[in-house]
């Protein structure tokens, strides 16, 4: 659609749950994939690199024409984030976002407190006492944007364990439902839905 899409055509977002496989993004290493077994690896062209699509995770695909939005990609890649920190506070968690590292993280010690992170980041260790609870991987052709962002709802964690995510060796990911949110993954995806609505519009 990106391809062949005209300025005449809509925006769209696509929201879907994919079945158990890997994606490498443009800046993916082999090196960071550790122990795949019977998941298939697809190499993509977003950007990041390697992350894990399974049953029990919304996965949304916005396809926004940023020309028409007026907004540029760091905008957008905000937009996005916060559209995840507002779905996340729906459910009483707090979402954080590190320098550096695209997507959304929760407090492992605490994921529903409102409270701040507490004291500055360690260099070497910029996700301590952090999971990651979506994340995300764009592309953009001219000025179309596709791939998307990926919340974890209720998931079989353990193939995350056979990967780097997003090439951060030991980084723990966590789900709604470990963190203590019981939810359906058909409402998660219709308030991340109607979030992305209201954040990405121009």
């Amino acid at each position: 659609m990106t391809q062949a899409r005209t300025p005449e055509v809509a925006d769209a977002l696509w929201i879907c749950e994919h079945a158990p496989v890997y994606t490498q993004g443009l800046a993916g290493k082999a090196g960071h994939v550790l122990n795949p077994g019977d998941i298939p690896v697809v190499q993509t062209d977003r950007g990041g690199q390697v992350t894990y699509h399974g049953p029990g995770q919304v996965v949304a695909y916005p396809l926004i024409d940023l020309r028409r939005a007026g907004y540029y990609v760091k905008e957008y890649v905000y937009r996005i984030e916060e559209s995840v920190i507002r779905t996340l506070a729906h459910f009483g968690v707090t979402g954080h976002r590190v320098a550096g590292a695209p997507g959304i993280y929760v407090r492992l010690d605490d994921p529903f407190s409102h409270a701040a992170l507490t004291g500055p980041m360690m260099a070497s260790d910029p996700f301590r006492g952090l999971g990651k609870i979506a994340a995300l991987g764009i592309k953009v052709s001219r000025h179309c944007t596709y791939h998307g962002v990926a919340l974890n709802v209720a998931m079989d964690l353990e193939p995350f364990s056979r990967i780097n995510p997003c090439g951060y060796a030991g980084l723990k990911t966590v789900d709604l439902s470990t963190i203590g949110v019981q939810t359906t993954w058909d409402e998660a995806a219709r308030v991340l839905g109607n979030k992305l609505g209201v954040y990405l519009a121009p």
